[in-house]
């Protein structure tokens, strides 16, 4: 092999760098990174649409419309695994009927012992309104407030306070639990809503709510509002019935999930004259275009009110006439009808001191920490082990 020589003939030192050949090296590396200036354009163009909000918006919705879009590798699969995924898809749709007669017996299951609730909700319906009062073995039911109240009376001098406190209660002429089912209205965010300060008066005179199952073969209920007479309706029970389906849609069969509110159907209130409150007249000034004359015109329009409730929107027999604003007055109101029924009617008295209403936004909080992940403690920076733990072994080489 030759030895390396320079210009002059000396030999060349291993390693050694040919300053000549390396300013020749720069100068081709300049070149290269030179761009065109159309290229240039073109970058600089790209980076003004990217930083525009409007074109990101717009890209944006575009990725969002490609969410649950089909990747096209099913397409891909030889014709004997398509035909196979066929056959899931029919024991599929076997599947979803089985689950549908399910739910039917579930719901003949319902009824069988909400007959059987009657015994308490008319216990229940007693004391609220003041018919019974309750028995001592009745009362029997320690609680951490009771605790709370025995430490707050003794050692504290006020012990002779609480006594006076009790002897007044005993005096009181109070009746049940006055105000039973508006409180618990009022604390239910869902409910609450809907209560206007002119709902207040007429609801105090609720005394019971009750939840009728409709037998097979129709699935369903109806909810049954006990009115004590009152100065503004004559009505001593308002009606609001529920109408349910348990049958998967034959043209899209997988789509099912189970019972569905498909309708709901509310009743005539007698409103007492002048005190119809879900109603309100306003009065409007109408110019005249030919004349310049003004007149006031008097209307009648829709008032907010609880009352509302059961005069619910018509579900129209095409479904393709639902527009969205109808569907989310719909959907409101089969929330409302199913929170009463599965919820308020079954847990009144939890509802009513406020116990499931906390149990509620705890288990909300349980299910957002649940999708938090904990942070390895060998990878904080921070962490110190214990006395007697050995560090973790670093696990980068």
């Amino acid at each position: 092999m030759a030895d390396k020589t320079n210009e002059d003939g000396a030999p060349l030192i291993d390693g050694a760098v040919d300053i000549e050949a390396g300013a020749q090296g720069d100068t081709n590396s300049e070149e290269m990174d030179t761009v065109d200036p159309k290229d240039q354009a073109t970058l600089d163009l790209k980076k003004q649409v990217l930083q525009n909000p409007q074109v990101l918006a717009a890209l944006q919705e575009k990725l969002d419309s490609l969410i649950g879009q089909r990747s096209g590798y099913i397409d891909l699969l030889p014709p004997a695994v398509k035909r196979r995924i066929k056959a899931l898809k029919n024991y599929q749709v076997k599947q979803i009927q089985l689950e549908a007669k399910f739910y039917e017996e579930v719901h003949q299951l319902e009824c069988k012992y909400a007959r059987m609730y009657d015994e308490t909700y008319e216990k229940r319906k007693g004391v609220i309104t003041g018919q019974v009062e309750p028995t001592d073995s009745d009362c029997e039911w320690e609680s951490s407030e009771d605790e709370a109240d025995d430490e707050d009376a003794g050692g504290d001098g006020k012990e002779e306070e609480v006594k006076n406190k009790i002897n007044l209660m005993d005096d009181d002429d109070t009746k049940g639990i006055p105000e039973f089912w508006l409180t618990i209205f009022k604390n239910v965010d869902l409910t609450a809503t809907m209560i206007q300060d002119h709902d207040d008066p007429i609801l105090k005179h609720l005394e019971d709510i009750r939840v009728i199952l409709h037998e097979s073969p129709e699935m369903g209920f109806t909810l049954e509002f006990h009115f004590t007479p009152n100065e503004f309706f004559t009505n001593k029970t308002l009606t609001k019935r529920y109408d349910m389906k348990s049958e998967p849609d034959e043209s899209d069969p997988f789509s099912f999930e189970g019972p569905e509110i498909v309708g709901a159907k509310g009743c005539k209130i007698d409103w007492k004259k002048g005190k119809d409150i879900t109603v309100k007249v306003i009065k409007k000034k109408q110019k005249h275009k030919g004349r310049g004359t003004t007149r006031q015109v008097t209307k009648t329009v829709t008032n907010d009110s609880f009352f509302n409730f059961f005069k619910p929107p018509e579900m129209p027999e095409d479904e393709t006439e639902i527009d969205e604003e109808l569907e989310e007055l719909l959907s409101a109101d089969f929330e409302i009808g199913h929170m009463i029924r599965e919820r308020i009617v079954p847990r009144a008295v939890l509802y009513f001191t406020g116990e499931a209403i906390e149990d509620e936004e705890f288990e909300e909080e349980e299910e957002e920490e649940e999708g938090d992940g904990e942070e390895d403690d060998d990878e904080d920076p921070d962490y110190q082990p214990k006395d007697g733990e050995k560090p973790a072994e670093c696990k980068s080489q």
